[in-house]
């Protein structure tokens, strides 16, 4: 009855060659599978249903992992290589979406450093507390060193104040405590608020989030639809060819997992490759209650979201819009498919408004 990635392919002979094996870490397949175990399915997204301890997991685990990846990113094989592009001037067009719809926009990835695990599961042989105060620790230190219109400050948790948290969250800036039972079940909340926090410069387009989901998450975002610009702020963020926050990271001997075929190590395979989540939060009212919504999201690669994170519904009509993959594409390549997307729905919007059809506006599968 589960209705998950990891239910569609985890049979009970698959279960028992695997159950006896782990990474050198303890990790273990009860540990992969618990939050898809523990959570048969969900209203908005399909679920991937398994989580990755570590960088070994990917190796150890590859024949429950590898199948899970090619059905949730598109049919992205063993074969296939990770691709990446982080020249803004290869984009076409994102500096046109219109304001009336789009509130504001946003552009995401993220990062787990090596020599740590990553923050899941629940077990206490995975990241522990000390480690968590290390990785925020070293990242203190490193992004201290950024200049420019980067600059800035980090702010912790801890030493907040329930009012400037609940600002920064209404703002959309900072992540709140995880209430989502996909996130409890893998542990994300062990020790809350211990060693989180948001490093901001000082006119907050541009973001770090420490022991989230992942270790960090780079953000870059403004209000309204300029994804244009947004992409080209966070691709100076992270530069044209080397990111520089990574080498930031070397220079203090330490560097982000990665490998040729999966790209960017994340917690949640969903988030493999790029790592990047290109989204807005966009206002449509009328295509939000027409039955072929979904039908049209799941053609384009997109999902939907409330615009509180993953277990919040739409306010108002408003939602939060985002590509589906992150592996198999280029940044520059997903970025596209979400600005091109987000005029399409746009389009239908304004036709619903005039009480007229949008069959022929459907789209192709992508």
């Amino acid at each position: 009855s589960h209705n998950n990635h990891m239910a569609k392919v985890l049979t009970p002979e698959l279960y028992a060659e695997l159950c006896a094996k782990s990474p050198r870490s303890g990790f273990t397949l009860d540990d992969v599978i618990q939050t898809g175990v523990d959570n048969p399915g969900h209203s908005y997204i399909m679920t991937v249903g398994h989580v990755a301890g570590d960088e070994e997991s990917f190796e150890v685990f590859e024949d429950l992992f590898d199948p899970i990846i090619e059905h949730r990113h598109g049919g992205y094989k063993p074969s296939n290589e990770y691709k990446t592009d982080l020249n803004p001037d290869n984009l076409q067009g994102g500096d046109d979406l219109d304001p009336n719809y789009v509130l504001s926009s946003g552009v995401r990835t993220g990062g787990s450093i090596r020599g740590f695990r990553l923050p899941s599961p629940r077990s206490p042989t995975h990241c522990s507390r000390g480690e968590r105060r290390a990785i925020e620790k070293l990242t203190v230190e490193t992004l201290s060193s950024l200049d420019g219109d980067l600059a800035g400050r980090y702010y912790a948790l801890k030493g907040m104040t329930e009012a400037e948290q609940q600002q920064l969250i209404d703002d959309h800036f900072l992540f709140d405590k995880p209430v989502s039972p996909l996130l409890l079940a893998s542990g994300m909340a062990c020790d809350w608020p211990d060693a989180r926090g948001i490093w901001h410069n000082d006119n907050k387009t541009f973001l770090v989030w420490v022991n989230e989901e992942d270790h960090l998450r780079v953000i870059s975002m403004q209000k309204e639809g300029n994804m244009k610009e947004v992409f080209t702020h966070f691709c100076t963020s992270l530069s044209h060819h080397a990111r520089p926050i990574e080498t930031l990271f070397k220079s203090k001997n330490y560097e982000f997992m990665w490998n040729p075929h999966l790209g960017y190590i994340l917690t949640c395979p969903s988030n493999l490759g790029t790592g990047l989540r290109a989204g807005v939060h966009i206002n449509l009212p009328h295509l939000g209650k027409h039955e072929k919504f979904s039908e049209v999201l799941k053609r384009l690669q997109h999902q939907k979201r409330g615009t509180g994170g993953v277990d919040t519904a739409a306010v108002g009509g408003v939602f939060a819009v985002s590509n589906a993959d992150c592996l198999g594409f280029s940044e520059v390549e997903l970025v596209q498919m979400v600005v091109d997307g987000v005029k399409l729905l746009i389009k239908m919007e304004q036709r619903l408004e005039q009480g007229q059809a949008i069959n022929d506006l459907m789209p192709a599968q992508k």
